[in-house]
Protein backbone atom coordinates (compact mmCIF):
# COMPACT_ATOMS: atom_id res chain seq x y z
CA UNK A 1 0.00 0.00 0.00
CA UNK A 2 1.18 3.53 -0.70
CA UNK A 3 0.08 6.48 1.44
CA UNK A 4 0.39 10.04 0.13
CA UNK A 5 1.59 12.34 2.89
CA UNK A 6 1.96 16.13 2.57
CA UNK A 7 5.33 16.16 4.36
CA UNK A 8 6.93 12.82 3.46
CA UNK A 9 5.49 12.30 -0.03
CA UNK A 10 4.67 8.69 -0.90
CA UNK A 11 5.00 6.41 2.12
CA UNK A 12 5.31 2.69 1.38
CA UNK A 13 3.37 0.59 3.87
CA UNK A 14 4.20 -3.11 4.07
CA UNK A 15 2.01 -5.41 6.10
CA UNK A 16 4.20 -8.14 7.52
CA UNK A 17 2.65 -11.26 9.08
CA UNK A 18 5.74 -11.75 11.29
CA UNK A 19 5.90 -8.17 12.55
CA UNK A 20 4.79 -7.41 16.10
CA UNK A 21 5.48 -3.67 15.99
CA UNK A 22 5.73 -0.75 13.58
CA UNK A 23 9.14 0.02 12.08
CA UNK A 24 10.26 2.91 9.91
CA UNK A 25 13.05 2.79 7.34
CA UNK A 26 14.11 4.26 4.02
CA UNK A 27 13.21 2.26 0.90
CA UNK A 28 15.80 1.86 -1.89
CA UNK A 29 13.95 4.62 -3.77
CA UNK A 30 14.47 7.04 -0.87
CA UNK A 31 10.87 6.96 0.32
CA UNK A 32 9.70 6.50 3.88
CA UNK A 33 8.77 2.87 4.41
CA UNK A 34 6.64 1.49 7.25
CA UNK A 35 6.53 -2.15 8.20
CA UNK A 36 3.43 -2.92 10.25
CA UNK A 37 1.76 -6.05 11.64
CA UNK A 38 -0.51 -7.76 9.10
CA UNK A 39 -3.87 -6.79 10.63
CA UNK A 40 -3.08 -3.10 11.26
CA UNK A 41 -5.88 -0.90 9.94
CA UNK A 42 -5.22 2.01 7.59
CA UNK A 43 -6.52 4.34 10.31
CA UNK A 44 -3.88 3.10 12.77
CA UNK A 45 -1.13 3.35 10.15
CA UNK A 46 -1.98 7.03 9.55
CA UNK A 47 -2.30 7.69 13.27
CA UNK A 48 1.08 6.13 13.99
CA UNK A 49 2.69 8.14 11.18
CA UNK A 50 1.22 11.38 12.51
CA UNK A 51 2.23 10.71 16.12
CA UNK A 52 5.84 9.93 15.14
CA UNK A 53 6.59 12.76 12.71
CA UNK A 54 9.25 14.48 14.81
CA UNK A 55 11.02 11.18 15.54
CA UNK A 56 10.99 10.29 11.82
CA UNK A 57 12.40 13.72 10.90
CA UNK A 58 15.23 13.33 13.43
CA UNK A 59 16.23 9.73 12.82
CA UNK A 60 15.51 8.82 9.18
CA UNK A 61 17.35 10.47 6.26
CA UNK A 62 14.64 10.99 3.66
CA UNK A 63 14.82 12.49 0.19
CA UNK A 64 12.66 15.42 -0.76
CA UNK A 65 9.35 14.23 -2.31
CA UNK A 66 10.20 16.30 -5.42
CA UNK A 67 13.37 14.21 -5.80
CA UNK A 68 11.24 11.07 -5.55
CA UNK A 69 8.98 12.27 -8.36
CA UNK A 70 11.98 13.19 -10.53
CA UNK A 71 13.47 9.73 -9.90
CA UNK A 72 10.15 8.09 -10.81
CA UNK A 73 9.97 10.07 -14.06
CA UNK A 74 13.56 9.10 -14.90
CA UNK A 75 12.82 5.45 -14.14
CA UNK A 76 9.75 5.54 -16.38
CA UNK A 77 11.75 7.05 -19.25
CA UNK A 78 14.61 4.55 -18.83
CA UNK A 79 12.13 1.65 -18.74
CA UNK A 80 10.58 2.86 -22.01
CA UNK A 81 14.00 3.14 -23.68
CA UNK A 82 15.12 -0.21 -22.25
CA UNK A 83 11.99 -2.00 -23.55
CA UNK A 84 12.67 -0.60 -27.01
CA UNK A 85 16.36 -1.56 -27.03
CA UNK A 86 17.60 -4.25 -24.62
CA UNK A 87 15.41 -7.24 -25.64
CA UNK A 88 16.31 -6.70 -29.29
CA UNK A 89 20.02 -6.34 -28.57
CA UNK A 90 19.90 -9.49 -26.43
CA UNK A 91 18.14 -11.36 -29.24
CA UNK A 92 20.70 -10.09 -31.77
CA UNK A 93 23.66 -11.46 -29.79
CA UNK A 94 21.84 -14.67 -28.90
CA UNK A 95 21.28 -15.41 -32.60
CA UNK A 96 24.76 -14.26 -33.59
CA UNK A 97 26.47 -16.59 -31.09
CA UNK A 98 23.85 -19.37 -31.03
CA UNK A 99 22.56 -18.96 -27.46
CA UNK A 100 19.08 -20.00 -26.36
CA UNK A 101 17.45 -18.24 -23.42
CA UNK A 102 13.91 -18.59 -22.12
CA UNK A 103 12.97 -14.96 -21.60
CA UNK A 104 14.27 -11.44 -21.07
CA UNK A 105 13.27 -9.54 -17.95
CA UNK A 106 13.97 -5.85 -17.28
CA UNK A 107 14.75 -4.76 -13.74
CA UNK A 108 15.89 -1.70 -11.83
CA UNK A 109 18.02 -3.40 -9.20
CA UNK A 110 20.25 -1.12 -7.15
CA UNK A 111 23.40 -3.23 -7.36
CA UNK A 112 23.30 -5.53 -10.41
CA UNK A 113 23.62 -4.80 -14.11
CA UNK A 114 22.20 -8.16 -15.05
CA UNK A 115 21.68 -11.76 -14.06
CA UNK A 116 20.98 -15.13 -15.62
CA UNK A 117 18.89 -17.79 -13.90
CA UNK A 118 19.38 -21.52 -14.31
CA UNK A 119 15.95 -21.61 -15.97
CA UNK A 120 17.25 -19.38 -18.77
CA UNK A 121 15.79 -16.02 -17.77
CA UNK A 122 18.13 -13.14 -18.44
CA UNK A 123 17.49 -9.99 -16.41
CA UNK A 124 18.93 -6.69 -17.58
CA UNK A 125 18.95 -3.48 -15.57
CA UNK A 126 17.24 -0.48 -17.16
CA UNK A 127 20.21 1.57 -15.89
CA UNK A 128 22.16 0.09 -18.81
CA UNK A 129 20.49 2.76 -20.92
CA UNK A 130 22.73 5.30 -19.14
CA UNK A 131 26.06 3.67 -20.08
CA UNK A 132 27.88 3.61 -23.43
CA UNK A 133 26.65 0.99 -25.90
CA UNK A 134 29.89 -1.02 -25.77
CA UNK A 135 29.39 -1.53 -22.01
CA UNK A 136 25.75 -2.56 -22.54
CA UNK A 137 26.96 -5.12 -25.05
CA UNK A 138 29.54 -6.42 -22.56
CA UNK A 139 26.82 -6.99 -19.93
CA UNK A 140 24.59 -8.76 -22.47
CA UNK A 141 27.45 -11.01 -23.61
CA UNK A 142 28.39 -11.68 -19.99
CA UNK A 143 24.84 -12.82 -19.17
CA UNK A 144 24.58 -14.93 -22.32
CA UNK A 145 27.82 -16.72 -21.38
CA UNK A 146 26.15 -17.64 -18.06
CA UNK A 147 23.72 -19.81 -20.03
CA UNK A 148 26.64 -22.23 -20.53
CA UNK A 149 28.55 -21.49 -17.31
CA UNK A 150 26.57 -20.55 -14.19
CA UNK A 151 29.74 -19.37 -12.45
CA UNK A 152 32.74 -17.14 -13.07
CA UNK A 153 35.15 -19.96 -13.85
CA UNK A 154 38.06 -19.77 -16.28
CA UNK A 155 35.84 -21.44 -18.91
CA UNK A 156 33.19 -18.74 -18.39
CA UNK A 157 35.72 -15.90 -18.87
CA UNK A 158 37.19 -17.65 -21.91
CA UNK A 159 33.72 -17.73 -23.46
CA UNK A 160 33.16 -14.04 -22.69
CA UNK A 161 36.59 -13.26 -24.20
CA UNK A 162 35.71 -15.16 -27.37
CA UNK A 163 32.86 -12.69 -27.99
CA UNK A 164 34.43 -9.58 -26.42
CA UNK A 165 38.24 -9.65 -26.48
CA UNK A 166 38.33 -6.31 -24.57
CA UNK A 167 36.00 -7.53 -21.82
CA UNK A 168 38.51 -6.70 -19.03
CA UNK A 169 38.63 -3.08 -20.17
CA UNK A 170 34.82 -2.93 -20.47
CA UNK A 171 34.38 -4.53 -17.07
CA UNK A 172 36.72 -1.94 -15.50
CA UNK A 173 34.92 0.96 -17.19
CA UNK A 174 31.54 -0.32 -16.03
CA UNK A 175 32.68 0.05 -12.41
CA UNK A 176 32.62 3.85 -12.92
CA UNK A 177 28.82 3.69 -13.26
CA UNK A 178 26.12 2.67 -10.83
CA UNK A 179 23.17 0.42 -11.78
CA UNK A 180 20.91 2.17 -9.27
CA UNK A 181 18.79 5.14 -10.33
Amino acid sequence: MVLNDAEFGEVIVRKNPLSKSVRFSVSPSGRLQMSVPKHTSDFLVKRFLNSNRSLIRQQIPLHDPKTQRARDAKKKLLMKKAKEYLPYRLEYYAKLYNYHYDRCRLSHAATRWGSCSSSGTISLNIGLMQVPEILRDYVILHELAHLNHMDHSAAFWAEVASHDPRYKEHRAKLKHFSPGL
